[in-house]
């Protein structure tokens, strides 16, 4: 049994796709799907249930999967040390991030973090799915690490550590009822048209959750992908929003009002694995963080 047979069996039993796998792996299909076939052969049992719709682990598949990853692990926990004692802090590491995270400067940190450790090959992954989207490929191992903004609730599986916590603002035209208010309750939006983010970012699924506990109806009219541009469609009339750390906007037309009620925050956080260990590199990087975040008082997404 080789290292690059359980990597492959580990790309296809999560993905639960040759096809994905392989796009994973950097491979073709052919050779992933004579990769597995090879280790069947050797373990002589079926790993996979595979249809022309579907694969599935079988049985054996389904044993196989824990024991695999923590024999990956390690592997790379061995190198890792031999690799340190050598040479320093070696490897690469899967950083995700959101499309609208200027909290602090990550191009800055990242930078600073080659300077110190150069041997280390830092991937950044912008997320088009928000939130929800890093948490599942930090789960499903396409990440090593993401900052992101979701509740504790929402972070099975993963090992958080918050770094600052952003107030929300109510984005509103400056022809607005409300927009002399020093500050908006939500019951004061029910009803109202919204711009906001797509399902599944952090920051609607906040807001989202405030007002069904609450009991009130606001329907999203727009959606937009990039959070730094709601802004401008609440400028151009398409609906009012809430949004994290708005403070300084700095667009004719709108004004954004700190949101009355302090239970609802937008929490900035770094999420890795909790199945498993970091490496000395990732701990490292989040080191570095968790150091950055304390310097910075923290109020803008």
């Amino acid at each position: 049994m080789e290292t690059r047979q359980l990597e492959y069996f580990v790309a296809v039993a999560e993905e639960l796709s040759f096809t994905r796998a392989a796009q994973r792996l950097f491979a073709t299909q052919s050779t992933v799907s004579a990769t597995i076939r090879a280790l069947e052969t050797d373990l002589g049992a079926t790993l996979f249930d595979r249809s022309t719709r579907r694969v599935a682990l079988s049985t054996a598949g389904a044993l196989l999967l824990p024991e695999a990853k923590a024999a990956l692990e390690s592997v790379e926990r061995a190198r890792e040390v031999v690799q340190q004692a050598s040479a320093g802090l070696r490897g690469s590491l899967r950083i995700g991030t959101l499309t609208s995270m200027n909290a602090f400067d990550l191009p800055v940190l990242l930078g600073a973090f080659h300077r110190r450790h150069p041997l280390v090959d830092l991937h950044l992954t912008v997320s088009l799915t928000g939130s929800s989207g890093l948490a599942e490929d930090i789960r499903h191992g396409r990440l090593d690490v993401a900052l992101l903004g979701l509740s504790r609730a929402e972070l099975g599986g993963l090992d958080a550590t918050q770094l600052a916590s952003v107030p929300y603002y109510a984005v509103l035209p400056d022809s607005h009822p409300l927009a002399g208010h020093e500050s908006v309750r939500l019951p004061e939006l029910d009803g109202e048209l919204f711009v906001d983010c797509p399902r599944g970012f952090g920051n609607r699924l906040a807001v989202d959750r405030e007002f069904a506990a609450r009991g009130l109806s606001r329907r999203v009219a727009a959606e937009v992908a990039d959070l730094r541009t709601v802004p401008r469609y609440v400028a151009a009339g398409l609906g009012v929003a809430v949004l994290p750390g708005t403070a300084r906007l700095g667009i004719p037309g709108v004004v954004a009002i700190p949101v009355a009620e302090t239970s609802l925050t937008w929490p900035l956080t770094v999420v890795v694995s909790a199945k498993r260990p970091p490496s000395q590199a990732l701990r490292t990087l989040l080191e570095l963080f968790v150091s950055a975040a304390a310097e910075e008082d923290i109020t803008e997404f």
